[in-house]
């Protein structure tokens, strides 16, 4: 996307890289806690509540408008993602939801899902700089 224009492919793209974020905090988080049982099933039922976060992050910032876009796009796909990820966690899926777990969570997602969206817009600027 070097014109500024939104393709279908950028926001697949975008979509992706969120999807792969929230399955990395899940994976890191799970290898540090040493969670036993099955890897995969562990991953999903822990990633589920903060995935239906992050879908509902994307309709509220309409992401597919400025998929790349830090702020504000990344900024309330990352709001919506952990305080509707933490919600569901505790009264949808009976999870716990410990102040350490909430802030390493914030922290951890933010970092990622803002983080590369950051990343994106200093590189199209560098580029366009040299360009």
């Amino acid at each position: 996307m070097t014109d500024g224009r939104v393709t279908p492919r950028t926001v697949a793209l975008a979509a992706t890289l969120d999807v792969i974020a929230v399955f990395l905090f899940v994976a890191i988080g799970r290898n540090n806690h040493d969670e036993s049982g099955p890897v995969i099933v562990g991953i999903l039922k822990v990633a589920a509540p903060f995935v239906i976060g992050l879908a509902l992050g994307w309709l509220a910032a309409r992401a597919w408008l400025a998929p790349l876009s830090p702020v504000p796009t990344g900024v309330v796909i990352w709001l919506v993602t952990v305080i509707g990820g933490m919600l569901l966690r505790r009264f949808g899926f009976d999870r716990g939801t410990a102040l350490p777990f909430i802030i390493v969570a914030s922290v951890f997602t933010l970092l990622l899902l803002v983080g590369w969206r950051a990343l994106a817009e200093w590189r199209a600027a560098k580029g366009a700089k040299t360009a």
